[in-house]
């Protein structure tokens, strides 16, 4: 099974990496339109904003290949917000992939934005990506925008209000954590991932 990590930039590639290499996967970074293509599966790892993040992607030239990915894709963390239509960070038209918008937390008295730590994830659907995970499970999370619960949730958080933890829209899902810092949790989202 070939699996690439998309080089657009993000900070958490390296770590992303180390925990498929724990998982067994030896993932290609890359930001080769024909490598992306042709692998089995397909990460777009991502920290930072929107708008610089979309930016870097028009500049290799991976809009288009990722809209046209057949295989199952995982965007993680800002490359989940990426998938989405819109994201309100910068007032960015997105890769449209996932028809949700992506909106700045609102501050309130004891929430501090961004949310930044460990939370509970409650599954909200059946699906493949979610097996074995339970509900109140632990992720760690570290942002400030997030997208609302929709009819793409597989799994949500509640910070202030539920948001969605877990996306999927066709063969392009996308977790708001970082499953590569979620210890056991993490790890059993990306084998799931792979396994898809």
């Amino acid at each position: 099974m070939s699996v690439v990590l998309v080089d657009a930039g993000g900070t958490n590639i390296g770590s992303v990496r180390y925990a498929l290499q724990r998982l067994g996967v030896d993932a290609a970074l890359t930001s080769d339109a024909a490598q992306i293509r042709a692998a089995d599966k397909v990460i777009l790892p991502g920290v930072g904003a929107a708008g610089p993040g979309m930016a870097r992607l028009r500049e290799l030239g991976l809009v288009d290949v990722i809209r046209s990915l057949t295989q199952p894709v995982l965007g993680v963390c800002l490359g989940m917000q990426l998938l989405c239509a819109h994201s309100a960070e910068g007032d960015t038209d997105c890769l449209g992939l996932i028809p949700a918008s992506v909106n700045r937390f609102e501050e309130a008295p004891g929430l501090c934005v961004p949310h930044m730590g460990w939370n509970r994830l409650s599954p909200v659907t059946t699906h493949p990506l979610l097996k074995h995970l339970e509900q109140g499970d632990w992720a760690y999370f570290v942002h400030s925008y997030a997208v609302p619960v929709g009819a793409y949730t597989l799994a949500s958080t509640d910070y202030g209000g539920g948001f969605s933890a877990v996306i999927a829209s066709a063969n392009f899902h996308g977790m708001q954590f970082h499953p590569e810092r979620s210890a056991s949790v993490g790890a059993k989202l990306l084998k799931n991932f792979l396994e898809l």
